[in-house]
């Protein structure tokens, strides 16, 4: 299978591969989601928007629903407890370009679920119901379809993803994608797929499993598992975009892609922080940039120190200016980003097959 190849429909959108990029609050932004394209991903979902009107007009709402010069599909998630409100979300974040709509019903943060929202609406199935028929209505008027994101139930004695995710196909949601955990257990444990199957058995659109996706191999091993259309990596893309060009190879070939060359990894980073300083300007950027760094350096020889020194840097200049210094230092000792260095040396690295 080529990684290339439309291999997944979403209403009249085909998508390049099966590897998809999780929406997570605070990350998934639009340079986020650029860079994760430009590494392989087929699609991926914005941060949370939420669906009270009265902070549409607020900074943090109006990054999340900036598109500009994004490849689409664009896909935007929403968020709420009210229908007529989520509807009314779906369509001003279409009249803003989103091509994609999509309800989070995974989210299992407190400030989210203490209101009703996220992964709490699981509890409530009608309310849940009554959501997604209106914002599949909402949406069907502009010919944009609904997916839904959920967790496989509250808790353990409570899994209901099998149940509301046929409620949901019945009332016209195209594509469902299930965190193997409950709410109750947030992101601790291992997920588990068995639900995952259960629902991809039952549903006739796609499905998509998320959840401890780290590795090709585990793509590999949870799309064999459980049978689903896609795979969803969420946390193990932070400071490793890659990861979707390194499944999508090793699913076409089954053989792993060496390291990025250490070259390679400062170039797209470097880029990457660009892309971030110029949508949250100066201050902003810099702070919320930081997380991103050490996510890239986290797994490399003295990172953690690196890490420490750069959290005091207070401009963004000064930040690239350390992060091609470090990297240029990890260059001299390494080629390619040693985290893998215990793979061999296969060849050089095409740059087509990190990039779409």
């Amino acid at each position: 299978m080529s990684a290339k190849q439309p291999v997944l429909q979403i209403g009249p959108h085909l998508l390049p591969n099966n590897l998809f990029v999780a929406p997570m609050a605070g990350v998934t932004d639009r340079p986020f989601r650029q860079l994760c394209k430009r590494m392989g991903a087929g699609y991926a979902v914005s941060e949370m928007v939420t669906s009270r009107k009265d902070l549409w007009s607020s900074l943090k709402t109006s990054r999340r629903a900036n598109h500009e010069g994004e490849a689409g599909p664009i896909a935007v998630q929403i968020a709420g407890t009210d229908a007529a409100m989520m509807a009314e979300a779906t369509r001003y974040n279409i009249e803003r370009g989103a091509q994609i709509i999509d309800i989070n019903m995974g989210c299992p943060a407190k400030k989210v679920c203490n209101k009703w929202a996220g992964s709490a609406l699981m509890q409530d199935e009608a309310l849940a119901l009554e959501i997604i028929e209106a914002v599949v209505e909402a949406a069907a008027a502009h010919g944009v379809p609904v997916s839904l994101k959920m967790r496989t139930g509250w808790c353990a004695s409570e899994k209901n993803a099998l149940r509301l995710s046929l409620a949901a196909e019945g009332a016209g949601v195209a594509m469902v994608t299930v965190h193997g955990r409950t709410r109750e257990q947030g992101y601790k444990g291992e997920a588990e797929y068995a639900t995952v199957a259960a629902v991809k058995a039952a549903l006739r659109i796609p499905v998509v499993a998320n959840g401890d996706i780290d590795s090709p191999q585990k793509a590999r091993d949870v799309l064999a598992l459980t049978g689903a259309d896609a795979v969803m990596i969420g946390r193990a893309a932070q400071g490793r975009p890659w990861i979707f060009a390194e499944t999508a190879h090793f699913l076409a070939t089954g053989e792993q892609l060496p390291a990025p060359t250490v070259t390679q990894a400062r170039d797209w980073l470097v880029e990457h922080l660009h892309d971030h300083y110029s949508l949250y300007g100066e201050l902003t950027g810099m702070r919320t940039a930081r997380k991103h760094i050490g996510w890239a350096v986290a797994d490399l020889p003295g990172g953690e120190a690196f890490r420490q020194e750069m959290n005091l840097l207070e401009s963004s200049a000064a930040q690239v200016k350390a992060l091609q210094a470090w990297f240029d230092t990890l260059g001299a000792s390494y080629q390619r980003l040693p985290y893998l260095a215990k793979l061999p040396e296969a060849r050089t690295i095409a740059p087509h097959e990190y990039k779409q």
